[in-house]
């Protein structure tokens, strides 16, 4: 009998070692799942626009059948990298080029996708960068066929254009698009995948590893003010969406893109060439929208650097400037009864 309840004990005591196991195995999410969870519950009260759609309704919550699983997916990053890579075509000679980078960082809203994809074809067609621009997006609809938008592809991106760039003649312009927290954190989301946020210092950092000199970085997002003192220098022009301490507007499921995006690019970029005037009038256009909606102004920011003006003044004196690109999206809003229109109206 003693050894029966030996046994028993036994079995009982190893079913709840291995019960604490799993239970500390899914209690160790990598942190910044968490913050991710807190930030999406931040986004909630509002952080980047008027919407109340739960998140349950995004866009990630039906994941494709042609992704593959999870792991399958992450194990293609390698692969989905490499082909982007190939198609970026080398620098032109006798100019300085403008190479972009998009990052679409919240796969559970198409109004970041929109945007980014907006802005290739608009720097393909209008600023003269055909061949020189690639992709990061989170979206359920984008994962067989373009890398995801997370750190170490956006590092992987950032000195790729590098090694094809000019480092004294052409500009790396970065665009950055997605949630943004009040401790400055860019929102990296594509449930359930567990994607590291964006700080500041990780942006500078990524740059810092690069040999890109001359550079263009707009942030659309809530409280994207908070990354200018990280990345301000001498050649480089750094453009956000909200001051530090503001959120910005015209996101949620039922946008087609953002407030600023719709100033700076569709507006600001369809009327003028220089991106500080871009920035100007998209200022001015954010500051009347706010003032009509009632809304808390978002105040967006520049900063840019001596040395990277003078770069700008060249590559737009070699420049061969396309026609406006009128604003198309790839990926519908979601439509639901009673949902703000905020940025589809403007």
């Amino acid at each position: 009998m003693s050894r029966l309840l030996s046994a028993i004990f036994a079995c009982a005591f190893a079913l709840g070692v291995l019960g604490a196991v799993l239970y500390l195995q899914h209690a160790a999410i990598p942190q910044h799942a968490a913050a991710a969870s807190k930030q999406a519950d931040t986004l909630a009260d509002r952080n980047k626009g008027d919407d109340d759609d739960d998140a349950s309704d995004s866009a990630t919550s039906k994941w494709p059948d042609d992704a593959g699983t999870p792991e399958q997916v992450m194990y293609a990053q390698a692969e989905l990298m490499q082909d982007a890579l190939k198609a970026l075509q080398p620098r032109a000679p006798g100019r300085p080029n403008l190479y972009m980078i998009g990052f679409a960082g919240d796969g559970s809203e198409n109004v970041f996708r929109n945007e980014v994809e907006f802005v290739q074809r608009q720097f393909t067609q209008r600023f003269d960068a055909a061949g020189r621009t690639l992709l990061l997006i989170n979206n359920p609809d984008t994962l067989a066929r373009v890398p995801i938008a997370s750190l170490s592809n956006l590092q992987t991106a950032v000195d790729a254009a590098a090694q094809r760039m000019h480092a004294d003649e052409d500009i790396l312009f970065l665009f950055l698009t997605s949630h943004g927290s009040r401790e400055h954190e860019l929102y990296v989301n594509l449930d359930p995948l567990p994607l590291d946020q964006i700080a500041p210092e990780d942006l500078a950092d990524a740059l810092a590893k690069s040999e890109v000199r001359y550079r263009v970085i707009v942030i659309s997002a809530c409280y994207s003010g908070g990354f200018i003192d990280a990345l301000k220098n001498d050649t480089t022009m750094v453009i956000t969406a909200a001051r530090a301490d503001r959120t910005s507007f015209g996101c949620g499921t039922q946008s087609e893109i953002t407030d600023f995006g719709r100033a700076f690019f569709v507006d600001g970029l369809n009327h003028n060439d220089s991106f500080e005037a871009a920035f100007d009038e998209a200022s001015h256009l954010v500051d009347s929208w706010e003032s009509r909606d009632d809304e808390t102004h978002s105040y967006p920011q520049i900063e840019a650097g001596a040395l990277i003006k003078q770069r700008l003044k060249a590559w737009r004196a070699g420049l061969h400037l396309g026609p406006p690109l009128p604003f198309r999206t790839s990926a519908p809003p979601h439509q639901s009864d009673g949902a703000s229109l905020t940025a589809m109206t403007r």
